[in-house]
């Protein structure tokens, strides 16, 4: 009974692992039921796709996995972590808001994944970005409205599925208006019910109905319903809400559980115990736990059986979903990579006011921080012409005005009204040079008097779309 308790109990979990090559021990976990693993560029996991393909080669040799990663396109992208992604995000895409094209984009980065060895995607993210100071959503939401964000859950959970692999929206029941990251803290959602449901649900609701089979849950609390339990933890969020009342019945997968917001109380196993009692099949472990901790985790799992607050029968229930899950992998489907659909919904999210090319201009890039989700991606125009790298925080007005000299200017920014060093330099540069153009690579809340230039996201194909608009290239 024991042993077979800690297969159903292995086969919850999603494990990190450091690497290009699986070590021995996960190899051993995936022998006796593991249910599967998550990649991560900053684990050494994916060096290239060839790298990528054979290391998930070599997972399958040892079992049947789940090979899940964060590919959304736009800002957060694991395959292209070195260069940018060949595919917008969400943001431009909502504004482009062709659901075809939507559906083509997905289509292609569910086959760059096929090729890649990678059967499920951690997206799209279907948070509806009501709070324009939100720190971890902005671009990868496709939009500040439920119509909008519906709308394109629907069409890219249909888009990665036709390519064979399963499409896990998040962060649910939304984490669209809140000023917090979950990665760091406990966010709050201070909306009742009647707001949820029109709001943050709407578009969960349009990807259920799409056939998503699989939805990741939030580390974050909604007062009205979960009280002070983050709804990863929360059996009111789980069960209650998306399986009894939204009638959800694919695999819920934890966001990770590192993370402060599910495990910083209480740590990982407990967090994975809980998670499981309130209704979640697929625990996402995070970024760092490796083998001691699996068998801890899967050893607190058994345990709380044996207590009696884990019911076996719910166990049961969250490892049967996970193989209906890979039955449903198992059925091969073709598709064909398009990735000049990339660069042709990232040209038409492009968005310009005023005289915008500029004859050998000197472009400056003011930095900006990434969100956790994003990483250390590169950004901005280099690809296509020479750009200088500022401190916003430490650079003036005159030490721009100075490198100018005669020549125009273009000022790269990345979400200026987050950032409120970026904006004070941008407002004061073009107070002096007003036929300086600004580009915003993120969300355009700010705009300037000046001639400016959004491309809602600062993947490799924005930035592309974004010179031939300037005549960088």
């Amino acid at each position: 009974m024991t042993d077979a308790l800690h297969r159903l109990a292995r086969a919850t979990l999603l494990a990190p692992f450091e690497g290009a090559t699986p070590p021995g021990w996960l190899l051993e976990e995936l022998k006796n039921g593991l249910g599967g693993v998550t990649l991560f560029a900053l684990n050494g996991n994916v060096p290239d796709v060839e790298g990528l393909a054979a290391l998930t080669a070599a997972l399958r040799e040892a079992g049947d996995p789940i090979i899940t990663i964060d590919e959304e396109g736009g800002d957060v992208t694991r395959l292209d972590h070195t260069t940018g992604s060949r595919y917008p995000g969400n943001a431009a895409l909502g504004v482009v808001d062709d659901l075809e094209l939507t559906r083509r984009v997905f289509r292609s980065i569910g086959a760059e994944l096929v090729r890649a060895g990678v059967n499920m995607d951690f997206a799209p993210s279907v948070d509806v970005n009501s709070a324009t100071e939100n720190p971890i959503i902005g671009t990868r939401a496709f939009g500040a409205t439920a119509d909008v964000v519906a709308r394109h859950a629907a069409a890219s959970v249909a888009g990665l599925q036709e390519a064979g692999v399963a499409a896990c929206v998040k962060h649910f029941p939304g984490h669209g208006d809140t000023r917090d990251d979950s990665h760091l803290s406990v966010p709050v959602v201070d909306a009742d019910l009647a707001l949820l449901h029109e709001r943050e649900l709407a578009p969960f609701k349009a990807a259920i109905a799409a056939g998503t089979q699989a939805l990741m849950t939030a580390h974050l609390i909604v007062p009205e319903l979960t009280g002070e339990t983050p709804a990863t933890l929360s059996p009111a969020a789980i069960t209650g809400l998306l399986r009894d009342e939204l009638g959800y019945q694919g695999v819920v997968v934890t966001d990770a559980l590192d993370m402060k917001g599910a495990s910083g109380e209480i740590g990982i196993p407990e967090a994975a115990v809980q998670a499981l009692i309130a209704g979640a099949d697929l625990l996402c472990l995070g970024s760092q736990e490796f083998a001691d901790s699996i068998r801890e985790i899967t050893a607190a799992i058994v345990a709380a059986v044996h207590e009696g607050r884990l019911p076996e029968a719910r166990l049961e229930e969250a490892a049967q979903r996970v193989r209906r899950l890979k039955t449903w992998l198992a059925t091969p489907r073709t598709v064909e990579l398009d990735r000049a659909t990339g660069l042709e919904a990232a040209r038409r999210a492009v968005r310009a006011q005023g005289r915008i090319r500029l004859a050998d201009p000197l472009v400056i890039r003011l930095e900006a921080p990434g969100n956790i989700a994003v990483g250390p991606v590169p950004w901005g125009l280099a690809p296509w012409t020479e750009e200088i790298q500022l401190d916003p925080a430490t650079t003036t007005r005159e030490d721009l005005l100075e490198r100018a000299g005669d020549r125009p200017l273009v000022l790269v920014v990345r979400d200026a009204h987050r950032h409120e060093a970026q904006r004070a330099l941008a407002e004061s540069l073009t107070a002096a040079r007003p036929d300086t153009v600004v580009v915003e690579m993120g969300l355009p809340v700010w705009r300037p008097e000046t001639p400016h230039l959004a491309t809602f996201g600062a993947a490799y194909v924005n930035a592309w779309a974004a010179a031939e608009r300037l005549g960088l290239t």
